[in-house]
């Protein structure tokens, strides 16, 4: 993909976040898909594109009444949506359709209309770590990130750290759920759930989602809202069991993604602005700091806890407290973030899903 070709003219997220009883899963797809639609100042009928993951995109298509020339519904975790921007951007360069919808919802905590998920019996998770107890992010977290801790020196109260400067940040975003300030001791002190986890180490269950409008670069112009550029994509794939990881220390998929975006952006550590990181769970930026390679796995506890990522400091991440990277990447991109870091020019936006399975990135730009 050539860099600076496709442009973000629309995002949003539901009208509602947090706990939203009265919306099903896929109603939370088509109330975002309309919020983004409404941002970019265009029709349903203008879209010929579509992506999501979780729902199918017939699904969503038929209930929002989309005839798209091309579709996607890569489903590889939390950062399915990451992977369907490059995909999309490469349809939009292939002319294979010039407006492209992606969505993303999830009715996680009031569970309406949410597909079940299951783990077979005769699937490779099924037989090989679903019967040692390994079931579920909690439990599956803990096999790399206790070899991480240990390898790298990193200690339980830099680990807690990383929930506090993610406080710091959501007390500044007014659609956050969690707001009020803590402490190490907070965290440490908090209900354990899979050790080394404990409770506000832990990704928060709620409802919601976000969505994305692309379009050509030349077309983006024309649009209401400033356009965001996708200057570099990566995306990598390594396995489903994370007992099976290639190392522990680090995660493949990771530094297979990473790399690939910033080569195609043509940029250095040193030119990104703003980073966003995919935080379900506390680990997550230590590895990517390090996978992405802004600095050694063993520095990065130290850089967080001594304040380098919190407002106002060298590395803003995660700016919003964590959650829809790529929307707020966009945000910061367009200058309108709650908590817009000054003169960002370039965002760097990297997902993770299935534990360590699977791994995006995208490089944005305000500048073309």
């Amino acid at each position: 993909m050539r860099s600076n070709q496709v442009a973000v003219v629309g995002a949003a997220e539901t009208t509602e976040l947090g706990v939203v009883p009265n919306a099903s899963q896929l109603q939370l797809h088509a109330d975002a898909a309309l919020n983004a639609i409404a941002d970019a100042g265009l029709k349903l009928s203008d879209i010929d594109g579509f992506a999501t993951a979780v729902e199918t995109p017939q699904q969503v298509c038929h209930y929002l009444g989309i005839k798209p020339t091309w579709v996607d519904g890569t489903s590889v975790g939390g950062c399915s949506f990451m992977l369907h921007v490059r995909h999309a951007a490469a349809a939009i360069e292939a002319g294979l359709c010039k407006t492209v919808l992606i969505t993303h919802a999830e009715s996680g905590k009031s569970m309406i209309g949410k597909l079940p998920r299951s783990t077979p019996a005769d699937s490779l998770n099924g037989q090989f770590e679903a019967p040692y107890g390994v079931y579920g992010p909690p439990s599956m977290f803990p096999i790399p990130v206790l070899r991480f801790m240990k390898t790298y020196g990193i200690t339980h109260e830099q680990l807690a750290s990383v929930a506090v400067v993610q406080r710091e940040w959501a007390a500044r975003n007014p659609r956050a759920m969690m707001k009020d300030p803590i402490t190490v001791a907070d965290v440490l002190n908090s209900r354990m759930i899979a050790y080394p986890f404990r409770l506000l180490q832990c990704c928060l269950v709620t409802d919601g989602g976000g969505a994305l409008i692309l379009t050509s670069a030349d077309r983006a112009r024309d649009f209401p809202r400033k356009p965001v550029y996708i200057m570099g994509t990566g995306e990598s794939v390594e396995t489903p069991m994370v007992s099976q990881m290639e190392t522990f220390n680090s995660s493949r998929a990771f530094k297979t993604a990473g790399p690939l975006a910033f080569k195609e952006a043509g940029i250095a550590h040193k030119d990104v602005d703003h980073l966003m990181i995919y935080d379900a769970f506390a680990h997550l930026p230590l590895f990517g700091l390090g996978d992405l390679g802004f600095m050694p796995h063993e520095e990065t506890g130290k850089f967080i806890a001594d304040g380098n990522t919190r407002p106002g400091a060298k590395l803003p991440l995660n700016t919003n407290g964590g959650g829809l990277s790529y929307q707020e990447s966009v945000r910061q991109m367009r200058g309108i973030a709650p908590a817009q870091v000054p003169n960002a020019k370039i965002s760097v936006c990297h997902g993770v899903g299935g534990m360590f399975a699977a791994s995006g990135t995208i490089v944005f730009t305000n500048e073309r």
